[in-house]
């Protein structure tokens, strides 16, 4: 099989401490042709879905409010975060190019961590937006002003380069005098680290104490606000207001589902699935990437009038 042959004919250059490569889906290189479909089609319909999403945003002065401006942010979180792995990875699927630079690399992880850093962080923002919206709605207007949005925006950006740089600058320390072939479709941190030929315990403690930090804080914020939610939604009187008040929040939710679930269950494959095939963890780590940026314009422009009406003008228009 050439694809074995280019694999193994790596070897020979695991000598440059520059040059690494993708194995893409590890038992599955047969099918990578097949599974590229869904894999390109989940990439495009995300990138017209978000870019939409901006659009009719950015042109629809109903949607100039707080909720839609953090859901802008989130829009162009997830333009960034599947651009930042499908190139490559799709160059594997149809090219069986699998060399990329350790700069690359580090270039990769960086946005890549960072941007999913920062999703979580504007989902935060949004679980307070819709607590402001419920609890406190006569000081809406005055608690999220568009400088309190701005500088939402600039903390969870500032929070994600400082968390996420450190994960660099401890990579760059390690020597990597072994194989070069990393075991993923992409620049994954503890897939690069098991390549290093020193003592990781360090890079190790840091990733674990990233991922309960940022998931860990995020998650009980967002639980706190919702709790606070519950409250005032059940103590509305009538069956209707209640109903109202909860729809307001679906979408939100269920952009939650989509960002955390993948994550949980890739985290817990990942701890405890030690007879669950290599495949399938780095297939859930592409679903955790790929299917939020994917659904969350979807979800959004079903269940918001707004953004569903302005759609459905944009394609009439076209239409005629």
């Amino acid at each position: 099989m050439p694809r074995q042959d280019n694999l193994s004919g790596s070897n020979s250059e695991d000598s440059d401490p520059s040059v690494f490569f993708l194995t893409g889906i590890p038992g599955l290189e047969a099918m990578h042709l097949w599974i590229s479909i869904p894999f390109c089609s989940v990439f495009t319909v995300g990138l017209l879905g978000n870019c939409t999403l901006l659009y009719v945003i950015k042109t629809e002065p109903s949607l100039h409010q707080p909720m839609y401006y953090f859901l802008t942010m989130l829009a162009v979180i997830n333009l960034v975060v599947p651009t930042t792995i499908m190139p490559k990875l799709l160059s594997i699927f149809w090219f069986n190019s699998r060399e990329i630079s350790f700069t690359g690399c580090l270039v990769q992880m960086f946005f890549l961590y960072s941007f999913a850093s920062m999703e979580s962080c504007v989902l935060v923002a949004m679980a307070f937006d819709r607590y402001v919206a419920i609890c406190n709605p006569l000081r809406y207007a005055t608690i999220l002003t568009n400088s309190v949005i701005a500088k939402i925006g600039l903390a969870a950006f500032t929070r994600a380069v400082l968390l996420t740089s450190p994960v660099l600058f401890l990579l760059r320390r390690l020597p990597f005098c072994q194989s070069h072939i990393i075991s993923h479709s992409f620049c994954e941190h503890m897939a690069v680290v098991k390549l290093a030929c020193a003592s990781t315990n360090l890079n190790n403690i840091y990733g674990i104490f990233i991922s309960l930090f940022i998931n860990g804080l995020d998650l009980t914020l967002i639980s706190l606000s919702y709790v606070r939610i519950l409250r005032t939604v059940f103590s509305l009187a009538s069956k209707e207001e209640q109903l109202k008040a909860f729809s307001t929040c679906v979408s939100h939710f269920c952009a939650i589902s989509m960002a955390y679930t993948p994550m949980v269950v890739t985290t817990i494959i990942h701890r405890f699935g030690h007879q669950v095939a290599p495949h399938v963890h780095i297939l859930m780590a592409n679903i955790y990437f790929l299917l939020p940026p994917m659904m969350n314009p979807i979800v959004y422009g079903v269940k918001t009038k707004q953004i569903r009406d302005k759609v459905l003008l944009l394609f009439q228009g076209k239409n005629f």
